[in-house]
């Protein structure tokens, strides 16, 4: 049985794409799957925005196929684990739980970094490149964390 990963985000155009290609990049996909959403329905169908694709294309990921969706409370019983990007993201997706267990599936990524201290990934839609490479970076090594934890 395959191990299911969710990467959230607001509009699923910047951050959880980029964790989307990371995670599913160290992981072996034949046991684990990973997806994203986004908790806004602002980009249903979208494709990635063009600096994420081009960070990840600069670090040799391809994660220009991927199409926003929104989260929908179905998630908790398709994923095992649901990390998200801030806690704006973190709120939305807790108030659509239905069981403590959904609940224990939601986590702030940078929690795998910063323990305990709920470090949102900043935004980097309104700002310029160099936002996108430390979103970029962040994200790499969360989702290093992450695959030795769930592999």
């Amino acid at each position: 049985m395959k191990t299911n990963v969710l990467m959230v985000c607001l509009g699923n155009i910047c951050r959880s794409p980029l964790a989307e290609g990371l995670l599913a990049n160290k992981v072996n996909s034949e046991k684990i799957n990973v997806d994203s959403a986004g908790t806004s329905d602002y980009h249903i169908n979208h494709s990635p925005d063009k600096r994420s694709i081009a960070v990840a294309k600069d670090h040799k990921l391809d994660i220009s196929h991927q199409k926003g969706r929104q989260f929908v409370v179905e998630d908790f019983d398709r994923f095992d684990y649901i990390y998200v990007m801030d806690n704006s993201n973190y709120e939305n997706v807790v108030k659509l739980a239905r069981t403590e267990e959904d609940q224990r599936k939601v986590e702030l990524i940078l929690n795998k970094i910063f323990p305990k201290e709920n470090v949102d990934v900043p935004d980097p839609y309104y700002g310029g490149d160099q936002g996108f490479k430390n979103v970029y970076d962040m994200l790499d090594e969360a989702t290093t964390i992450i695959a030795k934890e769930i592999s």
